[in-house]
């Protein structure tokens, strides 16, 4: 496993201690989600799903990567992330908004085509590295063995 073992890396990883965001780490997602959705940061996105247990809309600030004209999520805490748990109970229907709304499907990548996505969303996510335990100028074959640890998510139409 190669994690940073940088004070800021150590910093982002205990805010998400246990795969989770801590209270403090809910605040600042908030402040992000409405940042992110204002449209001024670019390849800042705040998805907007309905939670799979109360249907209410939730917002997550995220990092949207682009590769070959396809347009990505990535879930950097992993499987048990909460928007992904939402995003599969919603049959992968929701809401983007970078400065205006747009309706979308997100179709989940199968592990094996995952590795190209995950080392072009550590170049645009400085956030994410401290999550995901290889080097962003890795070879893509050293992202192969952890793809499907973290789920990715094409962007389509609705």
């Amino acid at each position: 496993m190669n994690l940073d073992t940088r004070p800021s890396a150590r910093w982002l990883r205990w805010l998400y201690r246990g795969g989770r965001p801590s209270r403090l780490a809910r605040v600042m997602n908030r402040f992000s989600a409405v940042l992110h959705a204002s449209g001024l940061l670019p390849r800042m996105v705040t998805l907007e799903v309905p939670g799979r247990r109360t249907g209410r809309v939730i917002s997550f600030p995220l990092v949207l990567a682009d590769l070959d004209g396809e347009r990505y999520l990535v879930a950097m805490l992993g499987r048990r992330t909460n928007w992904v748990l939402n995003l599969r109970a919603a049959g992968g229907r929701a809401v983007l908004r970078h400065g205006r709304r747009e309706n979308v499907r997100l179709v989940e990548v199968e592990p094996a085509e995952r590795a190209p996505i995950l080392r072009r969303y550590l170049a645009l996510a400085p956030g994410a590295r401290p999550h995901i335990p290889v080097d962003r100028h890795a070879p893509l074959a050293d992202f192969e063995p952890i793809a499907a640890r973290f789920p990715v998510f094409r962007i389509t139409a609705p």
